[in-house]
């Protein structure tokens, strides 16, 4: 979203050429080196054979990619919901906002559940991260950033933990306790560093390692306890604007969304990308792994939601509608993965048949952009957090 989108550029000495000028990050063997433009576009070329231009080089990787697309077409024999068709419709779906949780004082940028399918960790613009506890709609713990637009925010897997970032750059890491009173900023930890916005964090499957996207265009896995870096991602051309870690229990691949609108599967061991997914139109502001951890779905300013099956490594279904015209800002699945909720930046949250691809409800409350939304652990609710400055438990 171009909302969200802020350009750092930092001044010092090229790592080549030793002068004070405007420097972007560049990866040489897995090592960041900071050099100046001119540095970057000469190494750029180093290594062209006699003839060869970058141009020649692209011209011939856009000639590769279309012969892959070419192989994926002929192995599309269906569509999605014309295998669907024999599966019974979906009956007459209700929810209502059962709680409604205000306490921040701007925007709502990020939320997300507790493992224990109560807590509830939200970040805003304001600063703030508020833990709260959904069924009383109490504030257990609030943490005030050093900078406005914390634009990422996690629980960690035992619930004892939080992390969160945004124009700070950095991931922070708050232990929780159960002394309401205690000065959580004392106790905090700075894991993370990059050269640009923190857009999305998530802990693996234990609290000892996170998982970080920013708008440097990396993502990057860290040792909570000592802040080093394990490994990091390259091969976004703009800003990573999502993440999402795969379900299994080992899950050792995750799949990330940003404003080169494609989708990147990784390998969290060789950090190398395994697929990628180009056919969004504009920015990829959410990611969601499918239950299973067979496929994903994505939601984009280009206002559809989509699915790609990682299996027949295709997209296999388009969630969208002529009349909707906004942005998809954040996507979640129900926990038998039959439902795709989907915010939108018209306010309103769009109910859709994962399998026959029709929309089966449209729901209303908030008033402005739903900008987060996370189905809790147990499948029983979903909260929303929106622009409006609240959020919303849905059941």
């Amino acid at each position: 979203m171009c909302d969200q989108t802020f350009l750092v550029n930092v001044f010092g000495s090229c790592d080549k050429c030793f002068k004070q000028r405007a420097l972007r990050p560049v990866f040489k063997k897995s090592q960041q080196l900071s050099y100046c433009s001119m540095c970057a576009e000469i190494m750029a070329t180093d290594g062209l054979h006699e003839n060869q231009t970058l141009a020649s080089l692209k011209s011939e990787a856009e000639s590769l990619k279309g012969k892959l697309e070419e192989e994926r077409a002929k192995l599309h024999d269906v569509e999605l919901h014309q295998v669907a068709e024999r599966v019974e419709a979906l009956g007459q779906f209700v929810m209502k906002t059962r709680r409604t949780l205000k306490g921040h004082g701007n925007k709502v940028l990020c939320m997300d559940w507790c493992k224990d399918k109560r807590r509830i960790v939200s970040s805003s613009q304001d600063g703030k991260v508020i833990v709260w506890d959904s069924f009383t709609t109490n504030k257990e713990h609030a943490v005030t950033m050093p900078c406005t637009w914390v634009m990422a925010c996690a629980y960690a897997p035992s619930g004892c933990a939080i992390a969160c970032g945004g124009l700070d750059n950095k991931c922070s890491v708050y232990p929780l306790t159960f002394d309401k009173n205690e000065n959580m900023a004392a106790k905090k930890k700075s894991v993370a560093m990059h050269t640009n916005y923190l857009s999305a964090c998530s802990f693996t499957n234990s609290d000892m390692q996170i998982l970080t996207a920013s708008g440097d265009g990396t993502c990057a896995l860290w040792d909570v306890e000592s802040g080093q870096l394990l490994q990091s991602f390259h091969g976004h051309g703009a800003d990573v604007l999502c993440l999402d870690l795969a379900p299994s229990e080992t899950g050792n691949t995750f799949v990330s969304g940003g404003c080169d609108k494609k989708a990147m599967v990784w390998d969290m061991r060789s950090g190398q990308c395994v697929q990628a997914f180009e056919t969004h139109e504009s920015d990829i502001n959410s990611v969601r792994y499918y239950p299973s951890g067979d496929a994903f779905a994505s939601g984009s300013d280009d206002a559809t939601c989509r699915l790609y099956d990682l299996r027949a490594d295709r997209e296999v279904a388009i969630y969208s509608k002529e009349s909707i015209i906004f942005g998809a800002s954040s996507v979640d699945f129900s926990l038998s993965g039959r439902l795709l909720f989907a915010g939108y930046n018209d306010y309103t949250i769009n109910v859709w048949d994962v399998l026959k691809g029709s929309r089966v409800s449209i729901l209303f409350g908030h008033e402005n952009r739903v900008s987060t939304l996370r189905v809790s652990p147990d499948g029983t609710a979903f909260c929303s957090g929106s622009w409006d400055h609240t959020l919303r438990v849905w059941a």
